[in-house]
């Protein structure tokens, strides 16, 4: 019997239509579907949090303080959506940007001023990804195995630089941009640099030869080889567009708490999977959107702060989390098996 290539498919996985139009709608909708759903859980979260704690919650300074926590998770969530998308995964991002965030703060870095300490955070940030890309695309080590010894070896690093301690930022014009001086039409700086990463992740995902490549390369690997993609060098530039994320995101930690601290990004991983996941982007990879995990995490930091409001324990908050992430999943599956 002859064989037939694959039907040529779209950023979320959907063939795509020789017509064009036909299918482009039915992805719409599906996609439009899936955005609507979770923009109707987030809804519903602000009328819990405004019923519960209308004072607290709904006040213009909790409201920034929400969008500005769901910035540093945020950034690392979109490169881990290209990586997830690709059928990788990255679980060293948490211990990258505490790596990134100890290591632009020493006393040595600070010298060199605020350049110093964002250009070393983005290196940093780089450089581990590079390494995980290199032991994945050409060294031929399972996403998990590489990214499990990246996250063990740099957390021991970032504890040794450390000592344990807490390394204080006193550059100026760093800590000044966590002021609410520093606002623009009562925008934080740290929201605004998030919006930026996500509207060119969401153009790179989307409007992008690397964005299509990526979905390729999850959606079935072989075939993208076969269709003249490198997958190698494709994986390559993933976990390097990962590096760079954790970084831009350690930069953006050391800005909001002003120092560096071997525990920061602690259990990031988790968060940004699941806030993918919660988006969407299928663990097998072939499918994902930006704007999805974008509103997974807004989700996740706006249950965090309706619970933190109401003096709630952080483990019924770890169950609630847990809960909802089993709902994706199954979701997915009886989406994937109707289509």
């Amino acid at each position: 019997m002859t064989q037939h290539a694959s039907p040529p498919r779209d950023s979320t996985g959907k063939v795509q239509s020789a017509d064009g139009p036909p299918a482009w709608r039915g992805l719409m909708a599906h996609a439009d579907v899936r955005t609507l759903s979770l923009l109707g859980v987030l809804a519903a979260l602000i009328v819990i949090g405004g019923i519960t704690k209308p004072d607290e919650f709904l006040d213009t300074r909790n409201l920034q303080l929400v969008l500005t926590q769901a910035s540093v998770i945020g950034v690392v969530t979109v490169g881990m959506t290209f990586v997830i998308i690709s059928g990788g995964i990255d679980l060293s991002v948490g211990a990258i940007v505490a790596l990134a965030s100890v290591w632009a703060t020493t006393v040595a870095t600070q010298e060199y001023g605020f350049a110093g300490i964002l250009f070393t955070a983005v290196l940093v940030g780089v450089g581990c990804g590079l390494v995980n890309g290199v032991l994945i695309a050409y060294g031929a080590m399972v996403p998990f195995i590489a990214t499990l010894a990246m996250l063990a070896s740099a957390r021991g690093l970032a504890l040794q630089i450390t000592d344990g301690k807490t390394q204080i930022v006193t550059i100026p014009s760093v800590l000044d941009l966590g002021e609410r001086d520093a606002y623009v039409l009562g925008i934080p700086p740290l929201v605004m640099v998030f919006a930026v990463v996500t509207i060119i992740g969401w153009l790179v995902l989307n409007r992008t030869t690397f964005g299509r490549r990526s979905v390729a390369v999850g959606g079935n690997a072989e075939a993208a080889r076969l269709a003249g993609i490198d997958v190698r060098r494709q994986r390559l530039y993933l976990y390097l567009l990962s590096g760079l994320c954790c970084g831009i995101a350690a930069f953006l930690l050391i800005i909001l708490s002003g120092s560096g601290q071997n525990t920061n990004g602690n259990l990031y991983e988790l968060d940004a999977i699941a806030a993918a996941i919660i988006g969407g982007t299928l663990l097998t990879g072939g499918r994902g959107t930006i704007v999805g995990s974008v509103l997974g995490v807004l989700i996740f930091t706006t249950i965090t702060n309706i619970f933190a409001l109401n003096n709630l324990q952080s483990d019924v908050q770890q169950i609630a989390k847990g809960a909802i992430i089993v709902a994706a999943v199954l979701v997915q599956r009886r989406t994937a098996s109707t289509t």
